[in-house]
């Protein structure tokens, strides 16, 4: 039930660091949310940003477990409470690595710790394909994918 993608990345690890975690690529790759945290272990972190009606909400919230820049980024995970009424219960971990390999960067992305039946598994399993990607292409580029919407 875990969710494990690895990514080769033709770019340094600061620049695929840069596009998960910088204000001005987090609105690019994630729906025009942009990530507040102070980043230190215990720390809350929020992904806020517009929801279908332009208002600003938190799409998804958790604690920082790990943070090193540059190389790693582990905390948890919930739904924010606009999507769901037990969005607390609703706790994944996610855990971001960057690792040099020759000249490119292998990301590698673990989303696990799913409670049973948590409903937005399967929404998460296709969704992260496409913000892997986008991240990809934004780090080798500096341009995103256009998903159309």
């Amino acid at each position: 039930m875990d969710l494990r993608y690895d990514f080769y990345v033709n770019a340094e690890p600061e620049d695929v660091w840069n596009a998960f975690m910088k204000p001005e690529n987090t609105r690019k790759i994630f729906f025009g949310s942009t990530l507040h945290s102070t980043f230190e272990p215990g720390a809350h972190y929020e992904y806020i940003g517009p929801n279908e009606k332009g208002e600003e909400v938190v799409h998804v919230y958790g604690t920082v477990l790990e943070y090193k820049p540059n190389e790693l980024f582990s905390c948890t995970e919930h739904p924010g409470p606009s999507y769901r009424e037990n969005h607390a219960e609703l706790e994944t971990r996610l855990t971001l690595s960057l690792e040099k390999v020759g000249g490119c960067t292998k990301l590698t992305l673990v989303n696990d710790k799913w409670p049973a039946g948590h409903p937005s598994y399967e929404n998460t399993k296709t969704s992260w394909w496409m913000i892997l990607s986008n991240i990809k292409t934004l780090a080798e580029t500096g341009k995103t994918l256009d998903f159309g919407w």
